[in-house]
């Protein structure tokens, strides 16, 4: 894709990173990417190298990275001094997370089967003040 320096609309930008147009304003707010220049009508405008760095965002918060952790990636990735091993560091946080995550979902999944089973075998005709899982879920734990 060739852009000529300051030709984008935030609009554009939103289209072509695949974001909203307030995503954008919110993370200039927060200084995670630059401040727009503006045209005479004030009309922000972006060059290729917001669309480079909001891409860079938006697949650190894909991936799950928090803003702080997108803010650090961003300028890992634009450092000449910091070694790559911190953002490897990152990824092997968050993959440790997801696999948290899948359990707890794993988890969950067993616990919404068991409710379905109950419902099945043993209300699934009766009224809702009758049915056995929701009694259970009333009970404390």
């Amino acid at each position: 894709m060739h852009l000529s320096t300051n030709s984008m609309t935030i609009g554009t930008l939103a289209k072509t990173c695949d974001v909203s147009a307030p995503t954008i304003r919110y993370y200039e707010k927060i200084a995670l990417l630059p401040l727009a220049n503006r045209n005479a009508s004030d009309q922000r405008r972006y060059t290729a190298s917001d669309v480079e760095r909001l891409t860079f965002i938006r697949r650190c918060r894909d991936f799950g990275f928090s803003i702080e952790q997108s803010r650090d990636l961003v300028a890992l990735s634009n450092s000449t001094t910091r070694g790559c091993s911190h953002s490897r560091d990152l990824a092997a946080e968050r993959v440790t997370e997801i696999r948290a995550k899948v359990s707890e979902l794993k988890a969950l999944e067993k616990s919404l089967k068991s409710l379905v089973q109950k419902c099945e075998t043993t209300c699934i005709d009766g009224t809702g003040n009758d049915c056995a899982s929701f009694r259970d879920m009333r009970m404390p734990a």
